[in-house]
């Protein structure tokens, strides 16, 4: 594997949970949101990623011809409204409440966002890391070349 590739999957992973950090704010921020332009209080969101083959140059072209497996990374592919129900909880005086008293509470459950913020966050640096090995590599083949 070339140190190309290496960077771009580590980017493409980079990417992925920057957009899936960008989805748990908006849920975490949307914790007590009872009304949306769409009716209803807000609906948690997750992210759905997939593999993808990275495009290889002409240089690794012939490597895959031999037989070598090919690079995958990972991409976005959309982000899906959770299926649960909201939460119902007893507040008559709220001005969202039903003709029973009960209002509905987005079905965010703010630590598991928070878990899932931290898993995010960590695999973010998992990648950061991997970029920085990568370009130190780089630069050592380059200081031995010197040689």
């Amino acid at each position: 594997m070339s140190f190309q590739t290496t960077l771009r999957i580590s980017a493409a992973g980079m990417s992925a949970q920057r957009h899936r950090l960008n989805v748990i704010a908006s849920n975490l921020a949307n914790l007590q949101t009872t009304r949306t332009p769409e009716g209803g209080p807000y609906q948690r969101k997750d992210v759905i990623f997939q593999t993808k083959p990275l495009v290889v140059d002409s240089q690794n072209e012939s490597l895959m011809e031999s037989g070598q497996q090919k690079s995958l990374s990972v991409e976005m592919v959309k982000v899906i409204t959770d299926s649960r129900p909201p939460i119902m909880k007893y507040q008559p005086e709220h001005p969202d409440a039903d003709p029973q008293g009960y209002v509905a509470y987005p079905n965010v459950n703010a630590i598991e966002e928070m878990v899932n913020m931290l898993s995010a966050t960590r695999s973010y640096e998992a990648n950061l890391t991997m970029m920085k090995t990568t370009k130190d590599m780089v630069n050592k083949t380059i200081e031995i070349l010197k040689v």
